[in-house]
């Protein structure tokens, strides 16, 4: 494995110090090591990246409109709650399709006629049949009708007593610009939803009238429903409550858990013996409390289930949704989850001693090297900043479609106020298009947070592990240095040689996982396209691919911690690195193995209780009237919930990191010293020496008893 490690990391500094370097010496840094610049290219690539992210964030915050993910567009191709469409329509931002035969023929299989196609204006409410005569919705005020808009809200958007009696024959022939209030119809998702109920004296005052015949069928119900709720629908409401909970995500996903994982740092710092059994059991009661607010929202226990319907309606009336069907299929995996997690926490109650005692170890180096504690909130601002900037771009590159007019093929009639006769021309509606150019900028930008996030977490764990070695191999030696210049010189040594090798790293994750991905979403296209005759040989080879690229995923995903690591001490480029890392590890894995695993389980649990605190906060941020009314009303709280959890973690994990890579980094330095010095490890700390030889010891007397009679 090449030449000693003592001399590079710090035992002979001045040996091994290039000269003018501004990290060797006494009271500079104490690892040194060859001055080179590591895998430049990849340094160069993701130089480029943030590039092409801006350029691709760009073209988002110019085409998109987030008003869009939320709110529908009229017959004109305004959207509805814009002050920018004509006429202004600030106030009135629910779609109302105000022809209901062309809502019927629109879900006829044989009809040439789609609902986007059928007439809709945008109102500020779901018009109501009247109790004891006829109602009607007339179109925007325009040509000769000469009321403003303010003067037509008043109305309550009827016009009709104005009409000429051209217009009012037009009208009866369901060709506007009024039309009858037949069907009642509730605010779901900022769509009035027609409910198949007619009223009797509506419809008997329009057949009075001389009105034409009006269908009835139970398919003007379910053309609308299924139009909002579907796949593309339900997405863009998902995207759009990001930007609806900005205040949750803010403290949910960034105060909250920062405040936690200080906190957190600091018990271990001092109440090192009793973390671990705090840490098992708050995070078993964190998830049965998240398991249970999945059950309220579905509608399972208690009573308040999510409702799809903005604002009061008929008690008597049950409209569902798919997000209700994704919270119920989120309260089954989040069952399963907490059962899975009871049981494997009774399995590890007894080896949590032994965390203890490696848990003791990294704290001890907390406790001398003060600064790592603080050095979390670097990368936290910078992240922060970032993931604002991301969000951003993301409501916008989502909503980034262009409206254009359909290119329909249907016969349909209405009267322009404008021309001020009965036009055949102008039937097609207008829809949203999104070209194939947006699916692949919603790709790069998604890909783009995954490896930005990678980047600063190996950025910070790099650092870490290179102010850990400098107190493992110079322990004693200049220890009046290590509070305040180790982390500094750690920083200076990793930006100035080191960028490369770490781009290189979080590279490597982000394209695995996203193989993944892309081979799961394959995956789950088949099986919806060939379920019934997919074979026990495909899903045998489909099962194991998905494990296989699990088991590479985790291997990597360790590789890249240890090759941090040893980017850090040795300063090699990344591949050399991990081998080196390898190496060290195979070497000894029976002695540390054991001892690492638990240390890292017991850290996991303590990260997953920082992020199921981030959740549990959120729903009840997400369960107060800000968020379930009005212009606020969000469509579910899982995707929230699930954001704050997700960026939650993040920042757990940067801040947990200085005890996981204190630990890993100590291990690995420990390899490499009883290699060096024919396995008697000369700078060991006594507690980690302590551990390692009691797991011995035990590991030697099972086997004894094993042996005997």
């Amino acid at each position: 494995m090449g030449g000693p490690l003592g001399a590079i990391i710090g035992r002979y500094p001045s040996a091994a110090a290039p000269a003018g370097d501004d990290d060797g010496g006494p009271g500079g840094g104490i690892i040194s090591h060859d001055s080179k610049c590591r895998d430049l290219p990849f340094l160069l690539l993701f130089a480029a990246f943030w590039v092409a992210t801006i350029v691709n964030s760009s073209f988002g915050f110019n085409q998109g409109n987030p008003l869009r993910l939320t709110y529908g567009l009229d017959y004109k191709g305004n959207i509805c709650g814009s002050r920018h469409g004509d006429p202004d329509l600030r106030e009135l931002d629910v779609r109302y399709w105000i022809n209901p035969n062309q809502v019927y023929q629109s879900g006829l299989k044989s009809s040439q006629i789609n609902l986007p196609d059928s007439k809709a204006i945008c109102l500020m409410e779901c018009p109501l049949p009247a109790e004891d005569g006829l109602n009607f919705v007339c179109d925007y005020p325009e040509g000769d009708i000469r009321l403003s808009v303010d003067d037509w809200i008043d109305r309550d958007y009827d016009y009709f007593e104005y009409l000429t009696p051209d217009m009012r024959n037009s009208s009866l022939q369901l060709q506007g610009p009024c039309y009858p209030v037949i069907f009642p119809s509730v605010n779901v998702y900022w769509s009035c939803q027609f409910i198949a109920r007619a009223s009797n004296v509506s419809l008997k005052h329009w057949q009075q009238m001389g009105g034409v015949s009006i269908d009835e069928n139970m398919l003007i119900d379910k053309t609308i429903h299924n139009a909002i709720n579907g796949k593309s629908a339900v997405l863009k409401r998902y995207v759009a409550d990001i930007g609806k909970s900005w205040p949750v995500l803010i403290v949910c996903g960034g105060l909250l858990p920062l405040f936690l994982s200080v906190i957190w740092l600091l018990m271990i710092r001092y109440f090192v013996a009793g973390m671990p059994w705090i840490t098992v059991v708050l995070f078993n009661v964190l998830l049965i409390s998240v398991t249970m607010f999945f059950y309220i929202k579905a509608g399972w226990i208690g009573s308040d289930p999510l409702t799809v319907v903005i604002g009061e309606s008929d008690p008597y009336v049950s409209i569902g949704g798919r997000e209700i069907n994704h919270l119920h299929v989120a309260a089954v995996l989040m069952t399963i989850i907490m059962i899975i997690a009871f049981l494997t926490s009774i399995a590890i109650v007894r080896r949590i001693l032994i965390a203890t005692s490696v848990l003791k170890v990294a704290a001890k180096v907390i406790g001398e090297v003060q600064a790592l504690i603080i050095f979390p909130t670097m990368p936290y601002f910078i992240l922060a900043i970032f993931y604002m900037f991301w969000f951003s771009a993301t409501l916008h590159i989502f909503s980034s479609g262009q409206v254009l007019r359909n290119d329909c093929n249907t016969n349909c009639c209405s009267y322009d106020l404008k021309l001020g006769k009965v036009n055949c021309d102008n039937c097609c509606g207008y829809s949203v298009h999104y070209t194939r150019h947006i699916g692949i900028a919603i790709l790069f930008h998604l890909f783009g947070c995954y490896w930005a996030t990678q980047f600063f977490l190996a950025c910070s764990s790099t650092v870490i592990a290179g102010s850990v070695a400098s107190y493992y191999w110079a322990r004693g030696e200049i220890l009046h240095d290590i509070p305040f210049r180790t982390v500094i010189s750690s920083v200076k040594r990793m930006l100035r040689y080191s960028l490369g090798s770490v781009a290189l790293g979080s590279l490597i994750v982000s394209i695995v996982e996203w193989v993944r991905f892309i081979l799961e979403s394959v995956r789950r296209r088949l099986k919806l396209v060939d379920s019934a005759r997919e074979s026990c040989f495909g899903k045998t080879i489909s099962s194991s691919s998905q494990c296989c690229l699990g088991c590479v995923d985790w291997t990597i995903r360790s590789v890249n911690r240890n090759a941090y690591i040893m980017i850090a001490i040795t300063g090699k480029g990344f591949c050399k690195a991990s081998v080196l890392a390898t190496g060290l590890i195979m070497n000894n894995i029976l002695r540390i193995g054991k001892v690492n695993v638990i240390g890292d389980v017991i850290l996991l649990l303590g990260k997953l209780c920082v992020s199921l605190m981030c959740a549990l906060f959120a729903f009840l941020m997400l369960d107060t009237h800000r968020y379930k009314s009005a212009h606020n009303k969000i469509s579910s709280p899982l995707v929230p919930v699930l954001v704050s959890w997700a960026l939650g973690y993040v920042v757990a994990k940067l801040f947990f990191a200085v005890m996981e890579m204190s630990i890993d980094t100590i291990i690995l330095s420990f390899c490499q010293d009883a290699e060096e010095h024919e396995g008697n490890a000369r700078y060991a700390p006594p507690l980690l020496m302590e551990t390692l030889d009691d797991d011995d010891q035990q590991h030697l007397q099972r086997l004894t008893q094993g042996q005997g009679p």
